[in-house]
């Protein structure tokens, strides 16, 4: 089997949704969230929503979710939160993002000073200052992860995960941070494929087609997704989908889904 035809089906990619079945697969997954919900025991969905289409797909699901759950008499509720480190500069669109979700409860939460006590306390004098600022922003994911997760224990919740297909393939996730989750609901998804979804679900146009940016490295403030690939998601879709790639994009990509393979797999444990 040829490498891109391989890990499309490791990644459970459906090259089919975009031929109008865009309501059923919702649906779909909005039962994949009910179901998991149920056969914890838990009452409570928990995810941070931070302005872009990814959080912001997930979060109505995860809402959509829970009312069809207590229409059903299963007491459950999903708990938005923000976390932003001191300001966030898009502030606007994650608030943008809550007012289309309509989630049953927001919790803020500004994750600053625990990020920078921590790093305070780091001995990095050797590092360079990019080197630190990557690390910083890994450790600004890990604190977003920690806060949902604090409260989820609070509430006996689940922690939702946000990420799709195209982050997976290229392994554009902070491992123990947004990487760290109870369920993925856009798991198999292109990053096209969460936009078609979030557009059948009325989202709102600007923020389904915003350019994605983690916005975790102060250096690079802003930095695009796409620029931090060195491919686009177009790119990156149109290999999931088993579409021809140049020569360069094929590479980028396969390098990045080798490289990056101990962020999808368990702890490695002695044979």
């Amino acid at each position: 089997m040829q490498t891109q035809e391989r890990i499309s089906q490791e990644l459970n990619i459906d090259r089919s949704l975009g031929k109008g079945g865009e309501p059923g697969e919702i649906q779909r997954r909005i039962d994949f969230i009910k179901h998991t919900l149920r056969q914890s025991g838990c009452k409570t969905l928990v995810l941070g929503i931070s302005g872009g289409v990814d959080s912001l797909t997930a979060g109505r699901l995860c809402q959509l979710a829970v009312e069809q759950l207590r229409a059903d008499d299963y007491p459950a509720r999903f708990i938005a939160m923000r976390l932003p480190y001191k300001t966030q500069a898009d502030e606007s669109d994650a608030q943008a993002s809550l007012a289309f979700i309509t989630p049953d409860h927001v919790d803020s939460l500004n994750i600053a000073a625990s990020v920078d006590g921590l790093m305070a306390s780091l001995t990095a004098s050797e590092a360079s200052a990019a080197h630190v600022d990557f690390i910083k922003g890994n450790v600004k994911a890990r604190t977003r992860m920690i806060a949902q997760y604090a409260v989820a224990n609070l509430h006996n919740g689940l922690v939702v995960g946000t990420d799709h297909a195209a982050e997976a393939l290229m392994g554009f996730f902070t491992k123990f941070g947004d990487g760290a989750c109870d369920l993925a609901p856009l798991s198999g998804l292109t990053k096209s494929q969460v936009r078609l979804l979030a557009s059948a679900l009325g989202a709102p146009e600007n923020l389904v087609h915003k350019h994605p940016t983690a916005d975790l490295e102060e250096l690079v403030p802003g930095k695009l997704d796409e620029h931090a690939y060195g491919c686009s998601y177009a790119e990156i879709d149109a290999y999931l989908m088993g579409e021809p790639v140049s020569e360069r994009v094929r590479a980028i990509v396969e390098s990045a889904y080798n490289t990056t393979a101990h962020k999808r797999a368990l702890p490695m444990t002695p044979p």
